[in-house]
């Protein structure tokens, strides 16, 4: 972490001007009384920026909010969990829609001024029966410390929240930077299962944030997986309203860079956090290639290795497999000569130019047993590089993933199905 950040309490409701609320509606269960539904608003016009799944499958909600994004800019967001509201045709874009003109008027905003997220189990419309109750609830709490309410509104197979916030010094003005983000399972580059909602009180114009903010998303949340899937409703959203009092951030000045530096430390540690808390993973993996011919090369290399199932189970197993790695290698489509591969696991040799190195297994294994290690990929070949951070795929992850479409029981009880 950077020495001129200081960290803060409150998630996403840590910057000035951002009030935060959330309440339990029993989306998925009416019996249970956990937080499903958050809201964030501003005090004051934002500017705003998203990133969201390349998926062509697209949930509602994602759909509705892209087009308020082209219209302007957001100054709320409604989310909740345990429903995607993804692949339920026009009565989905209706729901999604009616989320956001239930909060804009007494918020006094304009409904295109509010985003709207969702996750949770796909193909089930919205359990609006269960929800619209709790709109004037949802406004009554707002308040400037109930940031990581949101955070626990949001999760869904998570086995906690993940939030960060800090503090730093731009120009004359200090700044604050708070954000949550969900998502265990179904995690993919090209975003992944995931919400992550982004508040600052610094003051940067719309294109310049649109800009940094798709930087930091390739370089954060576009850099993980876990099983390689990728979800309708992956969504990430950043609002910055200017409520630290500072004057415009110029683009490319060093003012700008500060806040992208920030910002891409901020989701790089959040992206983090959603792979230490993958569905039942027991190991963090960093791969980091380097020596590619070009960086199109080092990504692909980076994304066959960490997506393979092979691979990963051997991690699942404390087995230093390199031959696993470089198979993964070799059909990733980069261009590689296997010569030339060397693989370092945990900083130790464990093949060198496409052989086995003479370190002893015995290392190796006491390095793979341990929940968190390195491994590096020179494919000498260049000098492009590419990181990414994966994780293990546990025989608990298959059996987790069993059982989700339990839920169209009480689907049925709804009369939704």
């Amino acid at each position: 972490m950077d020495s001129s950040y200081t960290r803060l309490k409150g998630g996403v409701g840590a910057p000035l001007g951002f009030l935060t609320s959330a309440v339990g509606c029993g989306i998925k269960n009416p019996a249970a009384t956990r937080l499903d539904l958050a809201l964030i608003y501003s005090e004051v016009p934002c500017s705003s920026a998203g990133a969201f799944t390349t998926n062509r499958v697209k949930a509602a909600p994602v759909r509705v909010t892209q087009a308020h994004l082209r219209k302007g800019d957001l100054r709320a967001v409604i989310a909740n969990s345990g429903n995607a509201n993804a692949c339920t045709g026009v009565q989905g874009i209706d729901d999604a829609k009616a989320m956001c003109a239930a909060v804009a008027a007494p918020l006094g905003v304009n409904q295109s001024e509010v985003g709207v997220c969702s996750t949770g189990v796909i193909g089930l419309p919205m359990p609006m029966l269960r929800v619209e109750p709790k709109y004037n609830d949802l406004i009554d709490r707002l308040g400037a410390k109930n940031g990581s309410n949101v955070a626990s509104a949001i999760i869904t197979s998570d086995t906690h929240i993940k939030e960060q916030a800090i503090s730093f010094e731009l120009g004359e003005h200090r700044v604050r930077l708070g954000g949550c983000v969900k998502g265990a399972g179904m995690i993919s580059p090209s975003m992944a299962t995931m919400l992550c909602f982004i508040t600052t009180d610094a003051n940067i114009p719309r294109d310049t944030l649109r800009k940094a903010v798709l930087e930091c998303v390739e370089e954060s949340f576009n850099r993980i997986t876990i099983d390689g899937d990728m979800s309708t409703n992956d969504t990430v959203l950043v609002l910055a309203n200017g409520a630290s009092g500072m004057p415009p951030i110029r683009r490319n000045g060093k003012r700008c860079k500060q806040f992208r530096a920030a910002l891409r430390w901020l989701m790089l540690e959040l992206a983090k956090a959603v792979v230490r808390d993958g569905e039942r993973v027991t190991k963090f993996v960093t791969v980091q290639v380097r020596g590619a011919r070009t960086y199109l090369d080092a990504k692909k290399v980076a994304e066959a290795v960490c997506k393979s199932a092979l691979v990963k189970s051997s991690w699942n197993g404390g087995d230093p497999n390199w031959g696993r790695i470089i198979h993964a290698v070799g059909y990733s489509r980069a261009l590689i000569r296997e010569e030339l591969v060397d693989i370092h696991i945990g900083g130790k040799a464990a093949c060198l130019g496409g052989l086995q190195a003479a370190t002893p297994m015995e290392e190796l294994r006491a390095i793979v047993a341990e929940p968190e290690f390195e491994i590096i990929i020179n494919l000498n070949q260049g000098d492009a590089d590419y990181v990414m951070y994966s994780s293990d795929l546990s025989p608990e992850y298959i059996d987790f993933n069993r059982s989700e479409y339990a839920y169209w029981k009480q689907a049925r009880k709804d009369g939704l199905v």
